[in-house]
């Protein structure tokens, strides 16, 4: 789901983002965006346009809310210029930084408005669950969905961003690990232990028989 407003939104001028070229953006890195990034701000806008979809993505799934997603994008890549000039990879690849940013930033959002965080499971639940359903057989299911949502919003917020990269983003533990901060190993063990703890919380609620599964590469 993009954001409504992303052009007006956007960290930088329109005559910036016309500068960023779109035959430039896909044959360069990210690594080499950034390092044009810290002199000439087209440069960060190609970034912007690159990751603004999926960072909005992750911060609707933690916040269910539209106008509140659309604002903490925008301020994700607002202190991400900000900061540009001071970052370096280091282990921790340009995109990695991005969702760690708009991970604070909801923490934040969520000590502010002093609310559990909620998620939307739409997409997720058909890759948990161990049978596939064609869309109008979901209908059928909301009883389960809601067990699952209920399940997952009981988990901390590392364990549901560990999900959203994992299920929304297709992230390898590698990855995820550069996302947290943890250990490809650490992050393959949290992720078992998630999937136990969701297969309780589903006990929990009633559903004994419900396999969660996932691929845990």
């Amino acid at each position: 789901m993009r954001p409504r407003n992303s052009g007006s939104r956007s960290v930088f001028s329109s005559t910036e983002r016309e500068r960023a070229a779109p035959e430039l953006a896909a044959t360069e890195t990210d690594a080499q965006l950034v390092k044009r990034a810290k002199r000439d701000p087209s440069a960060f806008g190609i970034l912007y346009e690159r990751y603004v979809d999926r960072i909005y993505s992750y911060i609707y799934f933690r916040t269910s809310n539209e106008q509140d997603a659309e604002d903490l994008t925008a301020k994700t890549f607002y202190q991400a210029l900000a900061n540009i000039r001071r970052y370096s990879e280091r282990g921790l690849p340009f995109s990695a930084w991005l969702y760690r940013i708009a991970h604070n930033l909801i923490a934040n959002w969520h000590r502010d408005h002093q609310r559990r965080p909620q998620v939307s499971l739409d997409e997720v639940w058909g890759i948990l669950s161990r049978e596939r359903h064609a869309p109008d057989a979901l209908a059928e299911h909301n009883s389960e969905m809601d067990a699952l949502r209920a399940s997952i919003q009981s988990l901390p917020a590392d364990r549901q961003l560990l999900l959203m990269l994992k299920y929304g983003e297709g992230k390898s533990n590698l990855e995820i690990g550069r996302v947290l901060n943890r250990s490809e190993g650490a992050i393959k063990s949290l992720f078992h232990r998630t999937l136990d703890e969701l297969r309780r919380g589903m006990e929990k609620r009633g559903f004994s028989d419900h396999v969660l599964v996932g691929d845990d590469d």
